[in-house]
This record gives C-alpha cells, structure tokens and sequence, in this order.
C-alpha cells in the first residue's frame, strides 16, 4: 500500500486548476514517507492523484498526473523525458545548447536539464525529485544517446530549504570545465561546474539572435557579462560597447569575442548606472542598445526598489538611444510581472522626454516553456522599444 497524503480541498482545488503545488498548510494529513512518490487524495479518500513528497518544504506536495491508480516510476519518468526531449528537436538545427527539462513547464516538477553540446547539466531542486536520481540520469541517457556525461549543478539555495546539501558532483561520465557553444553562428564558452546558472544564460537564446537582426550601427551592450549580446550584436553594427563591473566577465568576453574573429567589441569595465549617466551627459548616442541586467528582485520585498532601478537604467538608455535607435530591454526578475515590467517602461519612456514606439513584447523560447496555469514557469519578459525622434 502506498503512502498517502490528504490534502484539503483549498489544495485540491488549486491541482484542478493546473497549477502543481500544494503547500504544507494544505497538507491535512501527512503520509509516513520518506522523500519520494505519494498517492493523493481529497478529505473525502477521493483520489486527485500522485505527486512527489517533501516533507521538509513549504512546497509539501508536487503534483505528478491525475491518475488515481498507477503510481508514476522510472519508467513514466523515462517518457516524460524522453517527450521533452524531443520537443526540442527544432532547436538542434541551430544551437547546441539548450534546456531539455523544463520543471513545471515540461510536467517534471523541480527537474531542471541543461544541454551544452554532448553533456548535461542537471539540478533537482526538491527533496521528492532528489530521491529520484538514479532514474533521472537513466531518463536522461535514454533519451539523449548522444550524451557522454552528466553533472548535478546542485550549488543552488533553493535545496536547503528542502533539507538537501548544495553541491556539484559528477552523476555520470565526464563532464569538461568549459564547453563551446554555438548559437545561430556565434561561439562562446560556458562553464558548466562553476559559471552562471548551469554554466550560461541559455533563456536569452532567442533574444540574442532578435537582437542580432536589429542591430546597426553603434552599440551598447549593458551587463553584458561574458559577452553574448554583444557577439550577436557585432556581425552588424560597426562599434559594440560591452559593458559590466566585472573585469574578470569582460576578459571572457573579449575571449569570445577573439573566438569569433571579432574585432568591434570594446569592453568596458564600469558600473552601468554611472556609466550611462556619464555617456548621457557627455550627449552620446547609440543605434543599438541592449539593457539585460541580473534580476534585481530576487524577492517580493524587494520588489519596490527594484523597479527604480529598472526605471533608472531604462531610463539613461532611452535618452542614449539616436533617433531611429532601437532598444532591446529584458527582465529576468519572476517577481516583475508582465504588467509592471511594461507600466515601468512607460514610466521611463515619460521620464526620458523621448517619443518611443513599442514595437515588441517578448518571452520565453521554446526550451523554456511557460504554463499559463503556472506563472512561476515564466520569469524572463522583454520589449523592443524604438525611438522616433
């Protein structure tokens, strides 16, 4: 007999409309179960299904399917894999590297897969899926043949609060320090055991390539990182700026950049803030701006001055832009809705004294599906904004 948990029909009722997480508070009682797969039901005994069991998280409960009598395994997980995997078979024609498993987006909740060329870089961000893992990397290897080696990027907060250690370690084969990219023609190198994320910013992909059909003439890549916008950037404008506080970022950046056989990107070492009033005042002007800064509301409460730094960035870029410019905005912060991420654009376009088109909302790519019934699927929004004066 398997371990069940009741839940309350507040939490019921939350799976019936999609959305995965049933938290602790709805938990009315507890299965005795280790970490791992738990039948669900109602307070009625009615079965809503079967869900993976944390029972150290405020996310009790992760819901798996709506089936009441087979308990998912190895087996399931294999085909849910094996289906996400090939979701993303129109991407292998154009980049070697993408994400594979989505979590909620692709109906494997806390499961994240990262592909970088032949390897693949996973965390399990719960304790449910954790107890998964053998299964996880057999998933992974039958769907992806391809595949020479496996690496748990488990360094991340999130796991303590599920009781889990943060590490990185070696799940299978072997994993290289560095492995090349290559996306829509342009080459750069991610570092899967200790770079950003799983090793790059991958769910910039198609931003980076939208960017790289708009740009011309002269070009300003704000926190540009290790570069990516940038290289995309250069193959059409005649000047590309790279610029971050990190000095060290910018060395890589320069790196990809001399990869490419690149020669029109100047890295300049500053903090954005400062450096785009300095440019403003000094009365410069760029056709071609990108503003991607790291998430600056990494929490509901700091939402607040969150958006004035967002309206203080956008704000310096839009009166950089020359007439005619276009500027391509992003904000990877979950807790920036859609509809503030565009009030603080207009916010900024007000303040700036420019006339400035919309000519684009943008979201996620095809490796990182978001669920309407599931907002935290979705965190990365973007807006093409032209001026035209």
């Amino acid at each position: 007999m398997s371990a069940t948990a009741v839940v309350s029909n507040r939490g019921s009722a939350r799976w019936t409309r999609g959305h995965p997480w049933i938290f602790a508070s709805d938990v009315v009682a507890r299965p005795e179960a280790d970490p791992g797969v738990v039948r669900v039901t109602d307070p009625a005994g009615r079965p809503i299904g079967w869900a993976l069991w944390s029972p150290s998280s405020e996310i009790a409960v992760r819901m798996l399917t709506r089936d009441g009598d087979d308990a998912p395994d190895a087996a399931w997980l294999a085909r849910q894999v094996a289906s996400a995997v090939a979701r993303r078979a129109p991407l292998e024609s154009v980049a070697n590297a993408y994400r594979l498993v989505h979590g909620e987006g692709d109906g494997l909740p806390s499961f994240v897969a990262d592909r970088y060329d032949r390897w693949i870089v996973v965390q399990l961000l719960s304790a449910g899926m954790d107890a998964w893992t053998e299964a996880a990397v057999a998933a992974l290897r039958a769907a992806a043949p391809w595949c020479e080696g496996i690496l748990a990027r488990h360094d991340v907060p999130v796991r303590t609060k599920e009781k889990l250690p943060q590490r990185v370690a070696l799940l299978w084969g072997d994993v290289p320090r560095e492995v090349e990219v290559v996306e829509h023609g342009v080459r750069y190198l991610a570092a899967p055991w200790d770079g950003q994320k799983t090793g790059a910013f991958l769910d910039q992909r198609e931003h980076r390539v939208l960017v790289g059909g708009l740009a011309r003439g002269r070009g300003l890549d704000c926190f540009a990182y290790h570069g990516s916008f940038a290289l995309h950037m250069a193959r059409r404008c005649t000047e590309v700026l790279a610029l971050d506080v990190s000095a060290p970022a910018l060395e890589r950046a320069a790196a990809n950049a001399a990869r490419n056989g690149i020669g029109n990107v100047v890295p300049v070492v500053a903090d954005a803030f400062e450096e785009l009033k300095r440019r403003e005042r000094a009365r410069e002007r760029f056709e071609t701006i990108v503003v991607d800064p790291p998430a600056f509301a990494k929490s509901k409460a700091a939402l607040a001055d969150a958006m004035r730094g967002y309206h203080e960035v956008n704000l310096r870029a839009m009166r950089l832009l020359a007439p005619g410019g276009t500027l391509f905005t992003a904000s990877c912060s979950f807790h920036l809705r859609k509809p503030e991420f565009l009030g603080m654009l207009e916010g900024a376009a007000k303040d700036s004294g420019r006339r400035l088109v919309l000519r684009a909302l943008t979201a996620q790519g095809l490796d990182h599906p978001e669920l309407l019934t599931v907002p935290e699927t979705g965190y990365l929004k973007g807006a093409v904004v032209v001026a035209e004066d």
